[in-house]
Parts: C-alpha cells; structure tokens; sequence
C-alpha cells in the first residue's frame, strides 16, 4: 500500500516510530507481530533505519502503540504524525524522544549523545516553519545545539534515522583496545619463543579488558535477545567468548603451574588448554567488522541534510520600497524579495518584476535554464542567471518545492523493505541448535564418564568451534573487499543489502541529463538562410554572443570560436545590448570585409526578433519549429534587419553510453529511459543509445520519477535508478538498487546505494558486475563458514576435539574466508 493510499483512508494516520533495539531480522518480524495485533494497524518495520511506519485508526491512540513496541522489549517514541483529511488527530500530537544516553543499539550497546535527542529534532515541521528551520535542526543535531527546532521543512527529522546504531566514534575505542591486547595475548600463546613463567596469568588479565569492555555490545544484546527467548548472532559470539575465557580462567586457577614452561597448557590431557587468545581473537574481528558496518551506516542518513543545505541562507526582502536583508527562514507568504544576477532564489513564488534565465539545474537536474518574466513561477534554490528579479514569496517552509523533495527521500527511504541479512536469518535458527548441542554434550558426558572436567571440555569444544567468527567475517571481509577494489576504480558500494539487490535487478530507470547525456548543451548545426553560409552565421552570431553571460551565449560563442580559421578570435563588436529572457544585439567590425565592415547582428527568440522590427516569414517559422520538435533548442541569427539562420543547441549523449546499454542488456537488465525534457528530445536520445520506444517516460517530474520506480515495482521488477540530480534522489531512494553518478549531486549521491565516481555508464555496468561478484564471494564465505561448523560441531560432540585444536580450526576457517575474500582484489576492468 503507498503512503498515498494510506493517507487518504478514512479515519486512519500514519506514525513513525524510532525504534532502539532491534539487532536482526527477527526482531523485526516481533516488532510487526506485536502491532499487527492490534485492531486495524498495519506496521512496516525498517531495520537499517531502526525505524517503522504504522498505520494507525483513530480508535488507537498513539501511547498505546509506543507500549506495544516497549512490551515487546524495544524502546519506542513517536517521530511524526500525518492525520488524514478525516482524521481528527491534531497534527502536532507528537511525542518528544526523552534525553538517553546508551541503549540496545545494532550491536546491542548503542551509545547516544544527549544532543541527537533534543526533544525539537524528532518534531515533524508544521506550515508555519521555514526551510531553514529544518536546516538548523540538521545543523542542531551535529554541533549538540539543544535549541535546534524542526519548525520547518517537512523532512527535517531525517537526519538522526541512522544514528541510533553504533556510531563508528563509539566503536572505534572497543576496537583499538580490542586490537591493541589482542596482539600480545595471541603472540605470547601461540609462539612458545615469547611464552615466560607464568605467562598464562598475564595472557588472561590481557584478555579480561577485552571480553568484557570491549565485547561489551555482544553480550549486551545478547542479554537483551535472551530476555525475549531469542537469540541471534551476539548470542553465539558472547557465549563463545565467555566460555572460552571462563573455560580458561577455571584451567589457570585449578592449575595454576600449567604455564609454568612453555608448552605445558597443551600437555595436561583432555582438560588441558588456554584459550585466552580464542576470546580476545573473536571479539577484535568481530568488532572490526561492526566497526566497518558502522561506518557505512553513518553516511546513510545525509541525504536530507545535503538537500537542505541547497537553500539559500538570506534574502533581500522590500519593505516600503526600502530592501533589508533577512535570513531566508523569516520569509513569510506575500513578501517581495529581490534575486539579483548571480544569487539563489529564497523560496517558491512569482516573479512580478524583471526577467532573467533561472538555472534550476539543483532541482530539476535539466540543462536549459528557464526563461522566466512577470508572471512565471520560480523555485526556492535555483540560481538567477542573469537580470535583476522581483519576487512574491507564495510558499515557505514545509510547503516549498524543496521541502517536498526532502520528504519524497524520507517517505522512500523508511518505505524501502527492510533487508535481513544472511547470517542472522540464519543464526536464528543455528544458534539455539548449537546451545542444544553444548548442552546436550556436556550432559551427555557426565552421565556417562562422570569426569566434569572431561564434559565441560566438550561442551566448549563444541562453543568454540561453532564461535562464529567466520561467519562473522564472511560478510564484512567480502564487502570490504569488493568494496576497497571498487574504489580503486571510482566505484562506491554502500552496503552489504546493496549486493543482494544487484543480483535480482532486472530493470534499470536512467535519468537522461548527466547521466545518459552529458549536461552540457553544444551547437548542433547551423541552418543558413537568405543566401548567407553557416560558418557567417555562426562566426556572426558567436561575436555578438561572446559579449552575453547567458549559458546558451557561452555555447555559441565557443563553437565559433572553435570554428574559425586558425583558431583566431571573433570578430569585435560594439553597440552590444540584450534583454535577459529575449536575446542580444550588438554591431559586428568584420575587419575589413567587402560590402560593408559592420554588421548589425540581431541573436535570441521569436519575439526579441519582433521587437527590433525582425519578421521571420512563415517558412523560416516552420524551420525552426521543425528543429525545436526535433528535440533542439533553436535560436535566430538576423543580419542588417533580416534573418540569416538558425542556430541549434542539443545536450550531448556520453561516448560510451551507446556501448553500456548494450551491455546492460546482456546482463539481463532492461533499460528504460526517464527525464524532465520533452517527448522529442528524449526519443532521439533513446534511439541514439539503443532504448526502445516504449521504454522512454518523458515530461517526468520528480514526483513523477518516483512514481515510475514504483510502477515498475508493481509489476513485479526489481529495480534499479540511476541519476544525478537532486530530483533523483526520491527515485535513487525509493528504488531497489539507487545509482548516482559521480558527476551529480551530493543529494543524489547520498541517496543511492552505489556512486560510480565517473559520469561514464560503463563504470555503472562495472559496478553492477562488481557487486554481483562481490555478493557470490560473500555467498560462497558463507557456506564455508557453516560446512566447517556441520562437520566440526559433531566432532566436537564426540568428545573427539579439543578445544585448542577447535580454536585453531576456527582460525582456519577465518583465513579461508579471507583469501577467498582477497581474490576480489583482482577483479579488472
């Protein structure tokens, strides 16, 4: 069901909940179990934005589903309420998140800082509010500002979804401890040349910081599953450790002349045996590979933040025909704010003076900056190119067309299903086998031989050798892997979900400007008239633009340039004027040229020809309408009062796009066209790369773009987006696989799942194959990680294994899983 369709049912509301806690996927399935229970809600739990988006009746108060949550284990608030037209809940029922400072976090210890919490920043904007305000919650939230307020932008909370995990800052302490005890406890127990008397006792105060302050977040939410009868992948990781360090413990105090020589731990029979190193050992790659995790996790959440920031900071408003300068948040509707050449337009509304060519390329990520005069409607954060504006300010704050856009990427993001990663969907049933397991050894043991030290040697055998550090390490050694060589080759891959959904994507959405084709306009051709050539046309119509600060100017003037002999400069020019929206004129010196050495040149559209007494004549109308419905923008030459040619402009198509989407489609992926231009522009696109006719949406809007993805996913396709603008970024986040293309924006870029840091569509073909052969890597880790556990954990049971032969198995195990990991290192291009 889309947020649309929710939002208009009758009597029904849609709460976000942030939720602290969750661990793994089924936490996840609790979660929705629990809500679902109660009478008409309807939840949607997001785990990598620790979030969910329920459906509520208005027969179900909002306390009641935040002691649901909390019944359920997990610690829940309200982050925003969107009442439907017929719901009667006030708007702004919003229940404030209280200051924390550590919770069940990802890895079971998260840790917060009071300032991400500031009760203003889980507070969904009003109307009243402003762009700005919504910035400074941005702002509020990295610099600990307390007094940050989301009374603005209608997305602004969004910012702190990511940040309820593990932040890497707080892992970074564990781990370098971690890694810093792990050294010597490993070197001194496995090299007899560094063992000394005693060493033993010296190997276990080392390793005593790191099993319990640094395996902290493990045994946490292991304690938190445990208390809810589940039990994911911490649970093995804290038992195995415990275990081992206990195991361990035991040994060195009921012997303690065990280490007494080197050598003697592993002399003293079945009981025999230390196992420091095995606990600090796990716990320090473990950790390392939540570190990593987190890191990634922590960049997941600034695509709001980025879009945000595109805003413009002030704003000359006139007030009694006197300007004052304001910051941009103050603007209310009605005020008439000056844009002069050069600056970002405060907000959304209409220009009642002036005229000037507007760059919405930040928004709209098209080319061609808009014509606009009296009358014509402009955006909040597009740039003024050229004249002098005057604008009525006809929406602020949560309303603007950049506040929407921020909660377009919110609503898509927290949609996205959440995706459970491989190892905990299958811990959750591997980790209660194995406790069974140890269990049942141990039991089995003592009933038989009656030797308790005998019996608990095989129960630990069998923890250790399930201790899951390979399988700990199947994912993250593989993504970091893949993902250091995707660097070396300009390609970003967010994450580990990432992978999974490169491999089912059979359908690619890509955005035209700047990613098919360049961006960038450039002469097309040059259509003489009147007996003129068109290298006089161009060189002509070059000089007069070179004086022009209009970006179509610039186009010319440098293919003139380019064109004329020898690389020679134009020809000078005097009398120069123009009309931003309307064109230029100006007197051409031809430096001595027969009939005449100066030309009045007359350059822009239909009506700045008009107005200096220029009248095409209908066949010279009929020219420039065919090229502009070949998707061309076209503009008339005149010389000494008459027309002399047509000038056509066209947004160029990459070098290697062609090539890409034909590979594209050996891949088994469909490519389908999108873009904001009109429907002749992108049909000579498509059929210059080989897109097919019906698989091209044009005249889209960002909205729109959204609802494309979304149309293609009910069909039943996986699918992938690729762009570059920050009207991508709703289509990168609500897309199965979002790909932003390096030469866009940062909005974009924070939105997608993967970045090629080029703005060549091979590279995006690269990435693909690159992910895909990351993910089987990662896949085959895995299957080694448990079929070294199905044939270790039996022989362990058998009492056949002792624990330090099980905890070197484990390290073999590990290096497996990391050499076949460093085979990705060779992936070429």
């Amino acid at each position: 069901m889309s947020n649309h369709d929710i939002l208009h049912q009758t009597g029904t509301r849609i709460i976000e909940l942030d939720i602290e806690g969750m661990t793994c996927a089924s936490c996840v399935a609790r979660v929705e179990r629990k809500l679902g229970k109660l009478e008409g809600v309807e939840a949607s739990v997001n785990l990598p934005l620790e979030s969910a988006q329920v459906t509520v009746p208005d027969n179900v108060t909002d306390q009641q589903i935040v002691d649901t949550v909390n019944a359920t284990g997990y610690k829940a608030w309200i982050r925003e309420t969107h009442p439907s037209p017929s719901s009667t809940a006030p708007a702004n029922s919003v229940t404030q998140a209280p200051d924390r400072e550590t919770s069940a976090g990802d890895d079971g210890a998260t840790e917060h800082d009071h300032s991400d919490d500031a009760g203003g920043m889980r507070q969904r904007a009003s109307k009243g509010g402003t762009t700005e305000h919504a910035e400074h919650v941005a702002r509020g939230a990295a610099t600990g500002d307390h007094g940050a307020t989301a009374a603005g932008a209608g997305a602004g909370t969004h910012e702190d979804h990511m940040h309820h995990g593990p932040a890497a800052s707080k892992l970074r302490p564990r781990l370098i401890a971690a890694a810093m005890l792990t050294v010597p406890v490993f070197a001194i127990s496995m090299i007899p040349a560094l063992q000394f008397p005693q060493w033993g006792w010296v190997a276990a105060a080392l390793a005593l910081p790191v099993v319990t302050w640094a395996a902290w977040p493990f045994h946490r939410a292991a304690a938190i599953n445990a208390r809810h009868f589940a039990s994911t992948m911490d649970t093995l990781v804290s038992i195995g450790v415990l275990a081992a360090y206990l195991y361990s413990a035991w040994q060195l105090f009921a012997n303690p002349m065990i280490t007494e020589h080197p050598g003697m731990e592993t002399m003293g029979g079945a009981g025999g045996g230390l196992y420091f190193e095995v606990a600090a050992v796990v716990t320090t790659f473990l950790l390392l590979g939540r570190f990593l995790e987190a890191n990634a996790k922590a960049k997941a959440g600034d695509a709001l933040k980025a879009l945000l920031n595109l805003g413009a900071k002030d704003a000359t408003v006139l007030r009694d025909g006197v300007e004052h300068k304001i910051p941009a948040e103050q603007l209310v509707a009605g005020d008439i704010f000056v844009v002069r050449p050069g600056e970002k337009i405060a907000t959304d509304g209409l220009v009642t003076s002036g005229s000037s060519a507007v760059d919405a390329s930040l928004v709209t990520g098209e080319s061609v900056p808009v014509e606009v005069g009296p009358g014509s409607q402009v955006t909040g954060a597009t740039i003024n190119t050229s004249g002098r504006l005057l604008v009525r300010a006809t929406r602020v704050g949560s309303e603007t067309t950049l506040a929407q856009m921020g909660r377009l990427v919110s609503q898509a993001q927290t949609g996205k299903a959440p995706i459970a990663r491989l190892a905990d969907r299958i811990s959750a049933v591997f980790v209660p086998v194995v406790l069974v397991i140890a269990v049942v050894t141990f039991v089995f043991w003592l009933a038989l031989s009656g030797d308790l030290n005998a019996s608990f040697t095989a129960a630990v055998a069998v923890l250790v050798i399930a201790c899951p550090c390979a399988l700990g390490l199947a994912t993250p050694v593989g993504l970091l892997t893949g993902t250091g060589r995707g660097a070396q080759l300009g390609i970003l891959i967010k994450g580990p979900q990432v992978l999974e959904d490169t491999r089912t994507v059979d359908a690619i959405l890509l955005d035209k400007t700047g990613t098919v084709t360049s961006g960038k306009l450039a002469v097309g051709h040059t259509l003489a008239l009147n007996g003129h050539s068109p290298a006089d046309v161009l060189s002509l119509a070059g000089a007069v633009e070179a004086a022009s600060e209009h970006p179509i100017a610039h186009a010319i003037a440098a293919a003139a340039k380019s064109a004329m002999p020898d690389a020679g400069p134009l020809p000078a020019v005097k009398d120069f004027s123009s009309a931003p929206g309307g064109g230029v004129r100006g007197m051409v010196a031809l430096n001595g040229a027969g009939n005449g050495s100066v030309r009045t040149v007359v350059a822009g559209r239909t009506g700045w020809l008009e107005r200096n007494g220029i009248f095409p004549d209908d066949a010279q109308r009929q020219a420039l309408a065919t090229e502009e419905a070949r998707g061309a923008t076209a503009i008339w030459v005149a010389v000494d009062g008459k027309p002399a040619g047509i000038v056509t402009l066209r947004d160029t198509v990459k070098p290697g796009s062609a090539a890409a989407i034909a590979k594209l489609k050996e891949l088994g992926i469909r490519p389908l066209l999108l873009t904001g231009d009109n429907a002749a522009v992108a049909a000579q696109v498509a059929t210059t790369v080989g897109i097919a006719p019906e698989d091209v949406f044009a005249g889209v809007l960002p909205e729109g773009k959204v609802d494309a993805v979304r149309k293609l996913q009910s069909q039943g396709s996986t699918v992938a987006m690729a762009g570059d603008g920050v009207n991508d970024a709703a289509a990168l986040a609500q897309a199965d696989l979002g790909i932003a293309m390096g030469s866009g924006t940062d909005v974009a870029i924070e939105a997608s799942d993967l970045t090629v840091m080029g703005s060549d569509l091979g590279q995006l073909v690269q990435a693909i194959e690159l992910s895909r052969k990351t993910l089987g890597t990662i896949k085959t880790n895995l299957f080694w990680a448990f079929f070294y556990n199905a044939i270790g954990i039996p022989v362990a049971a058998l009492g056949l294994l002792n624990p330090m032969i099980a905890g070197a198995a484990m390290a073999a195990s590990s290096v497996l899983v990391v050499a076949n990991s460093l085979r990705l290192r060779s992936f070429a291009k």
